[in-house]
């Protein structure tokens, strides 16, 4: 049983909204949150599939101004975050509604605050430098996996492919909005991968070494991991089931919430080299080391990782504890392979001779590697990608 420690802090969206169709209601609940002139930050894709339109809808029934930034890729640039907040700037935005994956929500958070204030993003880069007022925001997922919609906390790839984070209590939204619906047309690869993604935020939150891991976080780690680990093979495979999806988005969210509080370490650390170089998605750059960061880790935090062990993965709770973990990193492998995913760092086309630069790369992420339970070196991380590779 881990200790209470004397303080701590835990921070989320004030108003959270889960229905199906709830899209549909948007101007109505937003209503007094949102300035009358509004820019959705979104991606083509999303345009494509006619979500976008919903949203306008909903908006322009109730009086708003809407206007559409739909440039945002996977693992968004520093570029493309400026284009957006030079767009906010000159149309005048008064609010923003992020509308999509992590990578729009992350893009919208952070238009929301440099339209605001004003400031430089190269000012804001680390944790609490963003002070200043943002413009109101709400945020909208159409994914389960990154439960940016509950976090402070935004990523960016830098001109030198380096990830780069914001991470400060401004960046949270006025609202969240989560429809089931709007995951219902999501690829099998895009559910696999972003499931992962979310338990992964689930896990580091529950062992993270952070002086801020709280039992607030690991009740809500543990939750999540008992949705997610129940629901992602069926959503993977039966992807209409609105069931699944509903468990899969309140998965994500929670987990969403618990790291946010309770902050992720190696694996992400480990994974930022793999997106940033490789364009490889970040839910399937934390997949490819997962199994390999939690058996390097499992020696120090084997409690822990027992206790998640029986949350995502019930029957693993008749094995005895002191091997419970050891069988929760093969049932989080055995979950990536069933879901469809690549399994191997040369299932994407990295080659072996990058595994140096991406270890000495990994070194960089400071701000999540203090978090691990076990101290990562340059020579671990390149041992945890050669596993993976």
């Amino acid at each position: 049983m881990k200790q209470m420690q004397s303080s701590f802090t835990f921070a989320t969206a004030p108003t959270v909204h889960f229905g199906t169709d709830t899209l549909g209601k948007l101007g109505d609940m937003a209503g007094s949150i949102l300035g009358k002139r509004c820019l959705i930050v979104t991606d083509k894709g999303l345009v494509a599939t006619g979500i976008v339109d919903q949203a306008l809808a909903a908006l322009q029934a109730e009086g708003f101004l809407c206007d559409v930034f739909d440039e945002v890729e996977a693992d968004p640039s520093e570029g493309t975050v400026l284009s957006a907040v030079a767009k906010a700037i000159e149309l005048g935005s008064e609010s923003i509604v992020g509308l999509g994956g992590g990578s729009s929500l992350d893009v919208a958070k952070l238009v929301a605050y440099l339209a605001g204030t004003g400031e430089q993003i190269a000012e804001i880069y680390g944790v609490g430098l963003a002070k200043g007022s943002r413009l109101p925001l709400v945020l909208i997922p159409t994914t389960s996996g990154t439960g940016s919609e509950v976090t402070p906390i935004a990523i960016v790839t830098t001109p030198s492919s380096e990830k780069m984070g914001v991470v400060s209590p401004a960046l949270l939204p006025d609202m969240a909005v989560l429809d089931p619906s709007l995951t219902l047309g999501l690829p099998a690869n895009t559910t696999a991968a972003t499931g992962i993604d979310a338990m992964v935020h689930a896990i580091e939150a529950y062992a993270s070494a952070s002086p801020n891991n709280n039992p607030i976080s690991r009740t809500l780690a543990l939750e999540a991991l008992r949705l997610l680990g129940g629901s992602l093979l069926r959503g993977v495979h039966h992807g209409q089931d609105l069931e699944a999806r509903s468990r899969l988005l309140i998965g994500s969210m929670l987990a969403g919430q618990a790291f946010a509080n309770s902050p992720v370490a190696a694996v992400h650390a480990l994974a930022y080299p793999i997106g940033g170089h490789f364009k490889i998605p970040h839910g399937l750059s934390n997949a490819l080391v997962l199994p390999h960061v939690l058996r390097f880790n499992a020696e120090s935090a084997p409690e822990s990782y027992a206790e998640m062990a029986s949350a995502a993965f019930p029957h693993l709770a008749d094995i005895p504890q002191d091997m419970r973990a050891g069988a929760f990193c093969e049932a989080l492998a055995k979950l990536s392979d069933d879901c469809g995913l690549p399994q191997r760092l040369r299932d994407v086309g990295i080659g072996r001779d990058s595994l140096p630069m991406m270890a000495k790369d990994a070194m960089n992420q400071t701000r999540l590697l203090v978090n691990n339970p076990r101290l990562v070196t340059e020579a671990d991380a390149l041992s945890i990608y050669e596993a993976a590779w």
